[in-house]
């Protein structure tokens, strides 16, 4: 290269707690503020290798190493791998024999493992990491080439990077991976972003690995450049508003009628086999089952109670803030986990008054009430995904993707965590009609939410009446009844905007935007709009 100069500049990456991811971020450069030299086919070093590995994965950690075997074992597949430390690739290349992985430990000699079009999958650690991996693979690429970032990458970096890299000549791919390290070894949602061209490559190769929901495998082109990272984000933050509702479920149920951990993941376990049915709800189940070695108490009991986060809700809802979409769901599960992990504020707040409590409920009376608190659950968890899915459409309007939204439902019904039956239900809404303004205005979700909302109403106010914290599921039906509201009081928010800073306003009776002159005569008159 006769440039050293790296291809991506800074990153802004953020993979931290809430409270430390909480800054701006802006959007990507635009193109001409990025200076990149042309990749120089003719200058590319020269590697060993013998170009026989169709596919490449770069980061050998558990993830990296899982979706690296998960490739090796299709049919057709041959896998280079490459890690910054070779103890680590000879570990790989020890405890996985049967893969016939084709090792180098150099950018050069990876490069020269892999057929053209070359494609590498980067699985390392989000922000600098991810660039440098990337300035080292676009000294060793051609173009038409293909890197793919499959880390949780902020989709506002995405950006930056894909256009910085194609410049070069290079296709740049930023990818969603849901489903953990199972997910990586059996089989993941798979969300890329990035160019056709790109996609004609990576298609066969990412439906080879992806996991199958009845039939169709889980993975789809969701748009270009940053999209598919954008689309990860949205369901990483609706991940977060599912495991706060749950976990809200699991309060109310033990808080109210007294039932043993054990007791409730029995509950849990006939749930999933109904209308809830996710792999979240399994799981829980599964969590409340176990009994803690060392003291013989329920795992639950013995856990901390301050909840950790990566960042990805927090994300969520600062795009949302931005796009002005509403997704208070999953905004009071990003801050339920923040309140949760301030122990010096809880500790000097335990005394504030409160209600005396409710009465533990037994029998008939508590199975009534777990039946209630299903439905408010059921419907709390149909509005998450309806702002979620908000979120994806007024970004895409905003970035100019084109993203299908049933078919983003339908990715997500296998290999990733928030999977569950309720997603067949939204990719039908979405095939019934493609532009559906609200997802919960859908006939199933109406019919749904009109069986559930005196329960979620109950349920609301039980906890309110009682001091049991049910921010997601009191939030969830606030929004809920703003939607229906035939009149919101932001009618007078805008008066007092214009009152104290000439905001302006307009009129249900006329056309035009108006002032009041409130340190005047207070006459009306006709202004500028200043919304």
């Amino acid at each position: 290269m006769t440039s050293t100069t790296p291809p991506t500049g800074p990153s802004n990456d953020q993979d931290q707690a809430p409270h430390q991811a909480a800054q701006v971020h802006e959007g990507a450069p635009g193109i001409e503020e990025v200076d990149r030299p042309t990749a120089d086919a003719g200058s590319r070093p020269a590697g060993e290798g013998d170009g026989r590995a169709n596919i490449g994965v770069v980061g050998l950690a558990v993830m990296g190493s899982n979706l690296a075997r998960n490739l090796a074992s299709r049919e057709g597949n041959t896998v280079a791998i490459f890690n910054r430390s070779k103890d680590k690739t000879d570990h790989v290349l020890e405890q996985h024999p049967e893969a016939n992985f084709v090792a180098s430990f150099s950018y050069e000699d990876f490069a020269a493992s892999l057929s053209k079009p070359r494609t590498a999958i980067i699985m390392v650690k989000a922000g600098r990491p991810t660039d440098f991996v990337i300035d080292e693979l676009v000294k060793v690429f051609e173009p038409g080439d293909i890197i793919v970032d499959g880390g949780n990458a902020l989709f506002t970096d995405t950006i930056r990077r894909e256009k910085a890299v194609r410049d070069t000549g290079i296709n740049f791919v930023g990818m969603g991976v849901s489903g953990g390290e199972e997910g990586a070894l059996r089989g993941p949602s798979i969300m890329p972003g990035g160019s056709d061209e790109a996609w004609a490559t990576l298609g066969p190769i990412l439906k080879s690995i992806a996991a199958v929901a009845e039939g169709e495998p889980c993975v789809t082109h969701v748009g270009h450049d940053g999209a598919g990272h954008f689309v990860k984000m949205v369901h990483n933050g609706i991940e977060y508003a599912d495991m706060q509702l749950i976990a809200e479920a699991y309060d109310l149920i033990r808080r109210a009628t007294g039932k043993t951990p054990a007791e409730i993941a029995d509950v849990f376990a006939e749930w999933n086999r109904g209308e809830l049915e996710s792999y979240l709800i399994e799981i829980t189940a599964e969590v409340l089952r176990q009994t803690d070695a060392d003291t013989g108490k329920p795992l639950v009991d013995v856990i901390l109670d301050q909840a950790g986060a990566k960042g990805t809700g927090a994300w969520t809802v600062q795009t949302a803030l931005d796009l002005g979409v509403p997704v208070s769901g999953i905004a009071e599960a990003t801050f339920a986990r923040s309140l949760s992990s301030h122990p010096e504020q809880r500790e000097v707040s335990r005394e504030l008054p409160g209600p005396s409590g409710t009465d533990v409920l037994s029998g008939e009376d508590a199975n009534a009430f777990i039946e209630q608190v299903r439905l408010a659950l059921y419907a709390s968890k149909i509005v998450a995904y309806s702002q979620g899915f908000d979120e994806i459409r007024a970004g895409a309007a905003q970035y100019d993707w084109n993203i299908d939204l049933g078919a983003v439902s339908k990715i997500w019904r296998g290999g990733c965590i928030i999977r569950a039956q309720f997603l067949n239900r939204i990719a039908e809404a979405y095939d019934a009609e493609a532009e559906l303004p609200v997802l919960l205005t859908a006939p199933y979700f109406v019919e749904a939410l009109g069986r559930a909302q005196d329960a979620w109403r109950h349920i609301v106010s039980l906890s309110a009446a009682s001091g049991i914290p049910a921010p997601a599921f009191s939030s969830s039906l606030a929004y809920y009844d703003g939607l229906r509201a035939e009149r919101l009081p932001a009618a007078l928010i805008q008066g007092q905007r214009d009152f104290f800073g000439a905001h302006t306003y307009r009129r249900i009776d006329k056309e035009g935007t108006f002032h009041t002159l409130w340190s005047g005569d207070r006459t009306e008159i006709e202004a500028e709009d200043t919304h």
